[in-house]
């Protein structure tokens, strides 16, 4: 298996995981994925954060105000590894609700990744809603 057919396994199940987790209130999942060495950006399409501190904080919003995640899926639009780094860019359709209110929409989202220790960390993050 190539590093980067590798790299797409890890974000088909682990980066998955995590996003399905968040949707349902679980930032656990998310937070075990993420650098904590800054830098750190989280460019949300609802918050935004500049240190791996902030972007913790982050998670625990989210945290706090998604539940019941029906449907999450990845559209995956290109992605690379280089050595170390890695990045992802697709749009992520997402079914869930948003302090008691079912949503669905769909994020424009590209990603960033560093290998630390020899494991695949996200430490940028750019989402955008897609206008319908």
């Amino acid at each position: 298996m190539s590093e980067r057919d590798e790299f797409l396994d890890w974000v088909g199940t682990q980066l998955r995981e995590a996003e399905v987790a968040i949707h349902n209130g679980d930032s656990g999942p998310r937070r075990a994925i993420w650098s904590v060495r800054d830098p750190v950006t989280v460019f949300g399409a609802w918050m935004t954060g500049t240190t791996a501190t902030t972007a913790e904080e982050i998670f625990g919003r989210l945290e706090k105000n998604f539940t019941d995640c029906t449907s999450y899926t990845f559209e995956l639009i290109s992605a690379d590894v280089s050595g170390d780094v890695g990045y992802t860019i697709g749009y992520e359709h997402t079914s869930a609700s948003w302090q008691g209110e079912p949503r669905q929409y769909t994020l424009r989202v590209t990603q960033l990744y560093r290998r630390e220790a020899g494991a695949w960390k996200v430490f940028h993050r750019h989402a955008d809603a897609l206008e319908a």
